[in-house]
């Protein structure tokens, strides 16, 4: 409980989810579990601001393609009314995982355990001389 009042990397703050959820209305929820709400009254510069109370750690790369469009007011509909249409090359979204223990860990990366591969002798490192 004290997390969610002080902390916001950690979700939402217990104001600012009072707050959305007074002046906003409930759009939908992505397969993230991540919620996304709409202001009832426009704001100065004539739009409805948009929101979302991300579930877990607030990592905006949660946030699937056909929500971020409704969020950036690319697209007017939200995705639960009007469904982004895939194509048959698109892959699914996957969060970025920098950082985590699912992160890619290329081959010689200090984070690897494997060893790297010994210098073949055909690398020159630059100096300032030269």
């Amino acid at each position: 409980m004290l997390k969610q009042i002080f902390t916001w990397w950690s979700g939402h703050t217990l104001g600012a989810s009072f707050d959305i959820k007074r002046r906003s209305t409930y759009v939908g929820t992505d397969e993230y579990g991540n919620r996304y709400f709409e202001e009832r009254k426009p704001s100065l510069e004539g739009r409805k601001r948009r929101y979302v109370m991300y579930k877990g750690l607030a990592e905006p790369s949660k946030v699937p393609a056909d929500w971020h469009g409704w969020l950036h007011h690319t697209v007017d509909e939200p995705p639960t009314r009007m469904p982004l249409t895939r194509r048959d090359w698109e892959t699914d979204h996957k969060p970025n995982m920098t950082g985590t223990p699912y992160a890619t860990k290329p081959k010689g990366s200090i984070s690897n355990d494997r060893a790297r591969q010994k210098a073949t002798g055909d690398y020159e490192a630059w100096t300032p001389d030269a």
